[in-house]
């Protein structure tokens, strides 16, 4: 009887030594996964301070806290679920099967939610190459304007209208930054075909150096004008191309300050800008002649004077 007593109390003080040591080794492995989280963390911040620190560029600084916001979700799903499997194996739960139904459900959630993880992975990159940033004027597609706000999911844009476009990222193929660095301002010219070409030139770049000799316009202009010259012509007009550089976004205001003191030197000119001409055809009977196409002026009578 005594014997059985303490073979029995022998077992339970093992099963007990061993349970202590699971929940032992339980706490270490919670313990661990709340320092290393810690620890990235504030090492991460603290490299995210320093690039801010770094950076005079406002935008660039969101970027980093936006990369950092990124990388510290990741670390901690990566952490937990390491944290949590090596916890489930401590207390006797096989973490195959778990490993195995996670898989399943992982792809069936894959193949539902394409769209959603097309559009994390292109926003990170967007973010990480700074294809994009606040402020500026792009093309997205067939949605342009001003970009209000840059996230892993979509972008957030303004049109000249007023209108917001919200863009999902995986549907972004291409990116045009019209804002980036500097910007040009286009202008293609249409002047009448009787007009000589080298007289409208001289005078396109007078207004040009006019216009970046005035202090409210000199500053956004990064350039002299630059005529490229004779583009095309159309029915009734020679078109000639020009461009002035500019600081980014400042392109529309400086075409159409251009344009207006350039139709105001065309008039001093007098450089015509040229009108449609029309050809009227009186048409042919069967024999090939033209009926008689009369054309009558009338003059309008003078006012009679008052006495």
């Amino acid at each position: 009887m005594t014997d059985n007593f303490i073979d029995i109390a022998s077992r339970w003080w093992i099963s007990l030594g061993g349970a202590a040591t699971a929940m032992l080794r339980i706490v270490v492995i919670i313990a661990l996964a709340w320092l290393v989280l810690g620890v990235t963390r504030r090492a991460m911040r603290t490299l995210r301070t320093r690039i801010s620190d770094r950076m005079d560029d406002r935008e660039a600084a969101k970027r980093a806290q936006t990369l950092d916001q990124v990388f510290r979700y990741l670390i901690t799903v990566v952490v937990s679920l390491v944290a949590g499997m090596l916890v489930l194996a401590e207390i006797g739960v096989s973490v195959a099967p778990i490993l195995g139904a996670a898989g399943v459900v992982g792809l069936a959630v894959g193949f539902g939610a394409q769209s959603l993880v097309k559009d994390y992975v292109t926003g990170f990159f967007l973010l990480l190459e700074n294809q994009i940033r606040q402020g500026d004027v792009v093309k997205l597609s067939e949605h342009s304007g001003v970009v209000e706000q840059v996230t892993l999911r979509y972008v957030q844009l303004r049109d000249y209208d007023g209108n917001v476009h919200y863009v999902p990222n995986g549907y972004i193929s291409t990116v045009i930054n019209m804002t980036r660095d500097f910007s040009n301002a286009v202008v293609d010219v249409r002047v009448a075909l009787r007009e000589n070409v080298e007289e409208v030139m001289d005078v396109m770049r007078d207004v040009a150096a006019q216009l970046r000799s005035d202090p409210a316009f000199a500053p956004r202009i990064l350039g002299d004008l630059e005529i490229a010259g004779v583009d095309s012509w159309a029915e009734s007009a020679v078109i000639i191309r020009c461009r002035l550089r500019t600081l980014p976004i400042e392109q529309w205001g400086i075409k159409r300050e251009y344009l207006r003191r350039l139709k105001s030197a065309f008039d001093a000119k007098g450089i015509q800008i040229p009108v449609p001409h029309l050809m009227v055809y009186a048409g042919q009977d069967r024999e090939g002649k033209a009926a008689p196409f009369t054309i009558t002026q009338q003059a309008t009578a003078p006012a009679a004077q008052a006495d």
